[in-house]
C-alpha cells in the first residue's frame, strides 16, 4: 500500500527521493516524509500529499547523499504529522520507513513500555524500530544483526529501510510479503516499492525476495537471508520507459490509461495471437497446457477489479473448455479452509502481482498440490515468481488508482488462456476457434471506436453527476461489466452504486427505482438481449432513468432509454472488453465534474499489500 523510496550515492539525494515519492503517491497519500543524513539525521514529515511536504521543506537545507522517503496509506493510527513516516528510535540515531503491517506490534509495545520506551505515534512501525534499538542495546550488536534478530520475532508483512547516523554510508533493507526493487547504478543505488521511481536513472534492478536483508552502500549491494547466508543478487533489465509513467498531456493518469487501451490490448495479444494463421502461442503456459486441459476444476482468486475479470473468465472458460470454474475473493478463500488438492488449477489474477490476500491464498493452495497460474502485469512480482506458470498482461505501468487498462488486458489474456486450453482439450471446433481469434484481433480497433464517444459520454455524465445512487445491470458476460461499472463510479465519484444481474432486479433492488435513480444497462446484442429489453421496460414503468450501452444500430432500446451509448458489435464472449469502456469514461467524467482527484480517490491505494 504505502510507497517507499531511498537513495545512496554521489548525487543530491533529496530531489531523487522527492520525485520518487511523487511517482509512488498512487500507493498512498495520507502523509509523506523523508529522512536525510548529512552529519546528523534530520527527519521531516507532513500530513497530506507529497506536495505539502515539498512546500514544508522549501528553503530548508536538504543537502545529503543518503535519504529515505515514504508516502503513507494509513493502517495503524490516523493520518497526522506524528503518525507519518519515517519513524525514529528513542535515541534519535535510527530512522525507518515501512510498508506493511506488524501484526504482533501490540505485544511488542507492551514489552518495550515496561523497559522505559516512550512512543510518539500510534503506529506499528515505531514499535518495530524501538524493538530493533532495544535488541541492539541489550545484545551489544550491530544494526544488521539486531534487525535479523527482530525479524525472527516479528509477525506480519513488511518492507523496511533503515538509515543509521552512526553508519552514514549504509542503508539496510528487509522484505517479507511487500515489494522491494533495488536499482543498480554506477556508484549509486535506488530503492523503491516498484520500478517507477528508478527507471529514470537505471534499467538494471534487483527484486528482493522474501526473508532477505539487503546491505546497501553506494558501490556495493550485499544480499543475505535471515539466517545470515549470502545470496547472489539477480540483476534484471526493466522493460518500461520513462514516458509510460508520465501524463503525456492528459489531465489525469486515469484518462491517459483509458485512452491507452487500444495499444495495451494490442500489446497483450502481440506475439501470442496470429489471426491470419489462426494460431495462439502462450509460452508461459505451454508446459502446463495438457495439465490445464485435464483439470478437475479451476479456481480463480482475485480482489476488486481483478475479481470482476475473473467472473468474465468463469463464463469464458466454462463455455470454451467445459471445466467447472469457481471465482473466489482471495481474502475469503485464504481463511475458509477451502477444499483444494492435486488436479486443481488456481488462477491468480492481480494487476500488481503483490496483492497480499491473493499471494497468501496461492501459497496455501500450492502447498496442497494445486497448479498455480499467475496473470499479472508487473514483471518480477511476487505472484509471478511463486506461480508454476502464467502470462503477463503487458499493460504497462498503471498509475491511476482505479484500474482501467489492466482490467481489459486481463480479459484479453484470460480469453486467450481459455481458447488455448479449449484447443488442447478439443472442446472447441476449428471454425469457432478461428472466429474468436478474429474477434479478439479486432478488439483494439473497436475500443478505439468507443473512445471517440468521449465527449458524448461526458455530456451524459454532466446530466447525472448529482445523482445520489446508481444501479448497474447486465446479464451473462455483461453482468461482471455492470459490477465493474458500479465499482468505478464508487471509487472515483463517491456516489453509491450497486451492480446486479438484471434478472435479480425484481428480487429486491427494484424497490429503489424512482424518477431520481439512474440505471445503467449493459445491453449489447447477445443471447440475453430480449430479456434485458424486458428489464429496461420494467425500469421505465417505474419512472427510472435508463442509460443503456447498446450495440451500434440498436433501434429497440433507443426508443426506451433516456440516453444510449453505442458500441461496435462483438461476439458476446469478448464483448465485455468493449462494453466496459463507457463504464470507465462515465465514472471518470462524473468524478472530474464533481471536482475530485480521480487519480487519487480518498481512502484508496493502488497496490493492496496488506490484509
Amino acid at each position: 500500500m504505502c510507497g517507499i523510496v531511498a537513495y545512496i550515492g554521489q548525487r543530491e539525494a533529496y530531489p531523487i527521493v522527492l520525485k520518487g515519492l511523487k511517482r509512488l503517491e498512487y500507493r498512498g497519500y495520507d502523509s509523506a516524509g523523508v529522512a536525510l543524513l548529512n552529519g546528523e539525521l534530520k527527519v521531516y514529515k507532513k500530513k497530506g500529499k507529497v506536495a505539502e511536504l515539498e512546500d514544508f521543506l522549501s528553503g530548508k537545507d536538504t543537502h545529503s547523499h543518503i535519504a529515505i522517503g515514504h508516502t503513507r496509506w494509513a493502517t495503524h493510527g490516523e493520518p497526522s504529522d506524528r503518525n507519518s513516516h519515517p519513524h525514529t528510535s528513542g535515541n534519535g540515531k535510527l530512522a525507518m520507513i515501512h510498508n506493511g503491517i506488524i501484526e504482533n506490534y501490540a505485544q511488542l509495545k507492551q514489552e518495550l513500555l515496561k523497559k522505559g520506551h516512550i512512543f510518539k505515534s500510534d503506529t506499528d512501525t515505531e514499535v518495530l524500530i524501538h524493538f530493533i534499538e532495544e535488541i541492539q542495546a541489550s545484545n551489544q550488536c550491530g544494526l544488521e544483526e539486531a534487525l535479523r534478530i527482530a525479524l525472527k520475532r516479528v509477525v506480519g508483512a513488511y518492507v523496511i529501510v533503515l538509515v543509521d547516523q552512526d553508519n552514514p554510508d549504509t542503508l539496510i533493507a528487509a522484505r517479507k510479503g511487500s515489494p522491494l526493487v533495488i536499482g543498480v547504478g554506477k556508484g549509486e543505488h535506488f530503492l523503491a516499492s516498484d520500478a517507477s521511481p528508478i527507471v529514470e536513472y537505471t534499467k538494471e534492478v534487483v527484486y528482493v525476495n522474501d526473508y532477505e536483508i539487503a546491505i546497501i552502500k553506494a558501490d556495493e549491494l550485499i544480499l543475505k537471508n535471515i539466517s545470515n547466508e549470502r545470496q547472489t543478487p539477480y540483476i534484471q533489465k526493466l522493460d518500461i520507459e520513462l514516458a509510460a509513467i508520465e501524463k503525456s498531456g492528459y489531465d489525469h493518469f486515469m484518462l491517459k490509461e483509458i485512452f491507452e487501451q487500444p495499444q495495451t490490448i494490442f500489446d497483450s495479444l502481440r506475439g501470442r495471437l496470429d489471426a491470419k494463421r489462426g494460431t495462439l502461442t502462450l509460452g508461459g503456459i505451454r508446459e502446463h497446457a495438457a495439465l490445464l486441459s485435464q483439470a478437475k476444476r479451476i479456481i480463480i482468486v482475485a480482489c476488486g477489479t481483478s475479481w470482476h475479470a475473473g467472473l468474465v473468465a468463469e463464463y469464458m472458460i466454462e463455455e470454451l473448455c467445459r471445466i467447472p470454474v469457481e471465482v473466489e475473493y482471495a481474502s475469503e478463500f485464504r481463511y475458509r479452509n477451502p477444499v483444494v488438492g492435486e488436479g486443481d488449477v488456481i488462477i491468480a489474477v492481480s494487476q500488481s502481482g503483490e496483492t497480499a490476500d491473493t499471494l497468501v491464498a496461492i501459497e496455501s493452495a500450492k502447498q496442497k498440490g494445486a497448479i498455480i497460474l499467475g496473470v499479472c502485469n508487473v514483471v518480477g512480482s511476487s505472484i509471478a515468481r511463486i506461480s508454476d506458470a502464467g502470462a503477463y498482461t503487458h499493460a504497462g505501468p498503471e498509475i491511476g488508482v482505479a484500474s482501467t487498462k489492466a482490467f481489459t488486458a486481463q480479459l484479453a489474456v484470460l480469453c486467450m488462456i481459455g481458447l488455448k486450453v479449449a484447443q488442447e482439450k478439443g472442446s472447441i471446433s476449428q471454425q469457432r476457434l478461428q472466429h474468436l481469434i478474429d474477434e479478439l484481433d479486432g478488439i483494439p480497433d473497436k475500443v478505439a471506436t468507443v473512445l471517440k464517444l468521449n465527449e458524448q459520454i461526458r455530456q451524459v455524465a454532466d446530466k447525472y453527476k448529482d445523482a445520489r445512487d446508481f444501479l448497474y445491470l447486465g446479464r451473462g458476460y455483461n453482468f461482471p461489466v455492470a459490477l465493474e461499472g458500479a465499482l468505478k463510479l464508487k471509487e472515483i465519484s463517491y456516489i453509491h452504486a450497486e451492480g446486479y444481474p438484471a434478472a435479480e432486479m425484481k428480487h429486491g433492488p427494484i424497490a429503489l427505482v424512482d424518477e431520481n435513480l439512474p440505471v445503467v444497462f449493459v445491453a449489447t446484442r447477445d443471447s440475453y438481449y430480449e430479456k434485458v429489453v424486458s428489464n429496461i421496460q420494467e425500469i421505465k414503468a417505474r419512472k427510472g432513468k435508463v442509460i443503456a450501452v447498446v450495440t451500434e444500430g440498436d433501434q429497440t432500446i433507443r426508443g426506451l432509454a433516456d440516453d444510449i451509448i453505442e458500441v461496435p458489435a462483438a461476439d458476446e464472449l469478448v464483448a465485455p472488453i468493449v462494453s466496459v469502456i463507457p463504464m470507465q469514461l462515465l465514472a471518470y467524467h462524473i468524478g472530474v465534474l464533481k471536482g475530485f482527484d480521480v487519480d487519487k480517490p480518498r481512502n484508496l491505494a493502488k497496490s493492496v499489500t496488506v490484509e
